[in-house]
């Protein structure tokens, strides 16, 4: 609740807005969640007074248009030139699209610390996402996701993590949804397996108005434990000196009003009317709207091509370009009023219900199988038919149409359909152990004659192995060495080994959609494909 009391007010309100603004401080904290809201260590609220910062990266990329990308908490010399002029905007949380996990990020972290700046971090990459088109969850996208949680987990003011980013934009990629939800629950499982402190997982979508509901109710429904612990709002409808209601942001506080996680906008920030002059922010730190919202993220720092920065960067200098000084002094008079965690009770505590599938939202409550490495290496040993490791993804994706279109219940195994909630067993692991598993299915279909494991050089027989357990992990996925899998929907959710990390996965998710044509498929029953 609000604190209404007059000299709790000026108490708290005086405490909260040194907390708001001041950005010198000796320990950061981690950020706390409660209920809908965020908090600091102390009990007071925090509020988002973020900016997107990254260069020469599409932020609602999903791997088809952009490919390589610069890293900016890599860039130790980019963060000295950069975090003063954060600091002055009055900025406590970045957001950053993508990084590479390999490089070391240990100083620019270090000052975002000493700066008193949080960070939210995107767990994709350019080249490493779920595509909206062919959306999929797999062993390489986890192992990707989860090195960026490694790299990061340890510093203190990463305040959360992002596992997509507008990955459905529009009605008709809905399905992708299913894929995304199945990344929320393996790495809060990943995070709470690996015994790291607490690390919030959230999505940011944009602000379509045909799917928007559902997607907000469908990372909000179900078993916490698949479901997201913030939402981030992409939301542009502010431009030049509209209003609370013109803008819309009333009607979007209404339908968020109940919502169990904090949301905030993850950005925001029209640049129609230029130069910009941030009058939404009295809106975003202001009374109607800070039950509901924890602040957002404006884009963006850099100036480039779109034209949305509030600096020109030139190698080692940076000029302040109009939008910064609006949003300073728009930054400066924001002084919300704070709730206090010990005095806060959730009112909103129950999740949202899932949408129903239909024309206007195709992905099922029932979500893709938990990813799991183990049963994918146990699977690949006890082939007797594997793919050439040495194959591109051309050639990989040539080999499952062809096989696919021949012979399709070769490739039930790894097959996904999320409108339906029925996924292959297999469907989350590598492209190359998905294929061996449809070339190994397809020879055994073929009755293992040897010219059926070949095409063209592209595959070859192997000795079948399997320990006790291995093979007891693939009984569990309808799987064994002698014949072909059989599918089943399984409910219920991922089962947990003994050291906490998923090992059996619920069937629902293929990371490969084969979109491929099946009519040939009557006549696969004797023909042999030899390429």
């Amino acid at each position: 609740m609000k604190i209404h009391i007059a000299s709790s007010v000026t108490v708290i309100a005086a405490l909260g807005t040194a907390l708001f603004t001041s950005l010198a401080v000796a320990d950061l904290s981690p950020i706390a969640i409660k209920g809908s809201h965020f908090f600091f260590e102390n009990g007071t609220e925090f509020f988002i007074r973020g900016v997107a910062y990254q260069q020469d990266v599409n932020a609602d990329s999903t791997g088809s248009r952009v490919t390589t990308f610069s890293d900016p908490l890599a860039d130790e010399a980019g963060c000295a030139r950069d975090i003063p002029l954060l600091q002055e905007l009055g900025t406590n949380v970045i957001r950053v699209y993508a990084i590479d996990a390999s490089l070391d990020h240990s100083a620019c972290m270090r000052m975002l610390h000493e700066a008193g700046i949080y960070l939210l971090q995107d767990l994709s990459n350019p080249s490493s996402s779920i595509d909206r088109d062919e959306p999929a969850w797999d062993t390489e996208l986890f192992a990707s996701y989860t090195a960026v949680i490694d790299s990061l987990a340890n510093y203190t003011n990463v305040l959360g993590f992002f596992a997509g980013n507008e990955v459905s934009n529009e009605a008709n990629n809905t399905n992708a949804s299913a894929f995304v939800k199945a990344a929320v629950r393996d790495v809060k499982a990943y995070i709470k397996a690996k015994k790291y402190r607490s690390i919030g997982v959230g999505y940011a979508t944009n602000d379509d108005a045909s799917i928007r509901t559902n997607l907000a109710n469908y990372f909000n429904c179900g078993d916490p434990i698949d479901t997201i612990d913030f939402w981030g709002y992409n939301i542009y409808s502010w431009c030049g000196n509209s209003t609370y209601t013109l803008s819309g942001y009333d009607q979007r506080t209404t339908e968020f009003a109940n919502f169990s996680v904090p949301a905030f906008f993850a950005e925001y920030g029209c640049n129609a009317v230029q130069p910009r002059q941030f009058t939404e922010v009295a809106a975003i730190y202001g009374p109607n709207m800070t039950d509901v919202w924890s602040g957002g993220i404006v884009y963006m720092y850099f100036q480039e091509a779109n034209d949305y920065g509030l600096v020109s960067v030139s190698g080692s200098s940076a000029s302040r370009l109009p939008d910064f000084t609006a949003l300073s002094n728009q930054l400066a008079l924001a002084t919300p009023i704070l709730i206090s965690k010990d005095d806060y009770t959730p009112s909103n505590t129950i999740a949202q219900v899932c949408p129903a599938t239909g024309a206007d939202w195709a992905a099922s409550s029932s979500l893709p199988p938990a990813v799991n490495s183990q049963l994918c290496s146990c699977l690949l040993s006890s082939l007797s038919c594997v793919a050439s490791s040495s194959l591109s993804g051309q050639q990989i994706a040539s080999l499952f149409s062809t096989i696919c279109g021949i012979d399709h219940k070769a490739c039930d195994g790894i097959s996904t359909d999320a409108t339906a909630g029925i996924y292959g067993p297999f469907s989350m692991c590598s492209a190359h152990i998905k294929l061996s598993f449809v070339v190994n299915q397809y020879y055994l279909n073929q009755n293992q004659v040897p010219t059926a494991c070949d095409f063209k050089g592209n595959a070859k027989l192997q000795s079948p192995s399997g320990s006790p357990s291995c093979l007891a992990l693939l009984s569990k996925a309808g799987f064994t060495m002698a014949g072909p899998v059989t599918t089943a929907t399984v409910t219920g959710h991922a089962k947990q080994s003994a050291s906490g990390m998923v090992l059996v996965p619920r069937s629902g998710v293929g990371l490969l959609q084969l979109e491929v044509s099946l009519t040939i498929a009557g006549l696969a029953g004797v023909v042999l494909i030899l390429l």
